[in-house]
């Protein structure tokens, strides 16, 4: 174990300065990413119970859970359908939008690791140059081989970096894209039981 973690520190300061704000840019996104997943997961209604949304709509003492916060709070004295309306954009706002601004952010740094990496591989290949031009026998096929060294392992490492935060992004994505269809689904039949209980209110 001992030895791995040695080859691997080794291979680490083979890259160079670069892999330096690697480190920082991967806590950083890894960090607020995982973040966004525990938001997401923290604000999902959950689908499994949509067949009885209308009864809770109609009778939110019934509901349960994250979507009785929901339909009291858009229910609360209800003035007019666009008042109803307002209640749930609020809630798009505070719980969707911030989390899609958030995530520009994680996107931005998703795209900074593999363009580190590359810096890292120019910096790398220049290293090679200079040696190739400055030295020679044995001194320049170290100075090659440490060039090339540090151009793979910066590269390598702003890859190895994007490529999971990617999928963690499409998963947030898909995640935010069925809350707010949940969510339109839950507006739309409050809407129309609201509209429903409006008329049969009439009087003949």
């Amino acid at each position: 174990m001992e030895v791995s973690l040695q080859k691997i520190f080794e291979i680490w300061l083979s890259g160079g300065w670069v892999m330096v704000p690697l480190f920082l840019l991967s806590f950083l996104l890894y960090t607020q990413a995982f973040r966004l997943v525990l938001s997401i997961m923290d604000t999902k209604l959950p689908s499994n119970e949509e067949f009885a949304w209308r009864e809770w709509v109609l009778e939110p003492e019934k509901a349960k859970g994250k979507i009785k916060e929901i339909i009291c709070y858009t229910q609360e004295n209800t003035q007019s359908i666009e008042y109803v309306r307002m209640r749930f954009d609020e809630i798009r706002i505070t719980q969707l939008a911030t989390i899609q601004q958030q995530l520009k952010f994680v996107k931005c740094l998703v795209a900074a690791a593999p363009l580190l990496g590359l810096l890292g591989t120019v910096l790398g290949m220049l290293q090679t140059f200079l040696g190739i031009s400055t030295s020679g026998g044995v001194e320049t096929a170290a100075v090659v081989a440490s060039g090339i060294s540090e151009a793979l392992v910066t590269t390598e490492t702003g890859l190895t970096i994007a490529l999971p935060a990617l999928f963690m992004v499409m998963f947030i994505q898909r995640q935010t894209h069925q809350e707010e269809a949940k969510l339109a689904r839950l507006e739309s039949l409050t809407l129309t039981c609201l509209n429903l209980g409006a008329k049969n209110s009439i009087p003949n």
